[in-house]
């Protein structure tokens, strides 16, 4: 496979670029039209851009799906029950925030807004994480994102 890629997630945004936001709703939206920018600017330069965010809002989904050519959005909804994202939880952040030191965590005091089409939903049913991303593989091969079939996993 001849692409190439970026990963654009929480840690690697949160603690550079978007250091100065806070969890508040302004900010979780200001948070998701950046990334968004980011995104757009890997793209326009041939990456596949992956941005793993939890996106809580429809609405800047959309915006950020606006702003891309037709074909460059594909929005992946990995749906994950919040007793599972809570058992998870490597940075004790749900913890915190059912405890009252984190606000406006999403699912906690804060809503999360489900996508009503992605192009690919993924139901966390207990798949293994190698099992999802071979989803999204198969998916960006079927539909040309990708051309070599060999990269795909069983």
């Amino acid at each position: 496979m001849d692409k190439r890629t970026y990963l654009l997630d929480g840690d690697n945004v949160r603690h550079g670029l978007n250091r100065d936001l806070r969890f508040s709703d302004r900010d979780r939206v200001e948070n998701i039209r950046r990334i968004g920018e980011m995104s757009r600017l890997f793209v326009d330069a041939g990456m596949i851009t992956l941005a793993a965010f939890i996106s809580p809002f429809r609405a800047d989904r959309d915006a950020v799906r606006e702003r891309m050519a037709k074909g460059d959005f594909v929005e992946v909804f990995i749906d994950t029950p919040l007793a599972t994202c809570e058992q998870r939880d490597p940075k004790g952040l749900y913890r915190r925030a059912r405890d009252g030191e984190i606000r406006y965590f999403t699912g906690i005091d804060s809503p999360y807004e489900s996508p009503e089409a992605p192009e690919l939903h993924i139901v966390n049913d207990g798949i293994t994480p190698e099992e999802a991303a071979a989803r999204i593989v198969r998916y960006l091969h079927t539909y040309g994102y990708l051309v070599d079939a060999d990269a795909i996993s069983p």
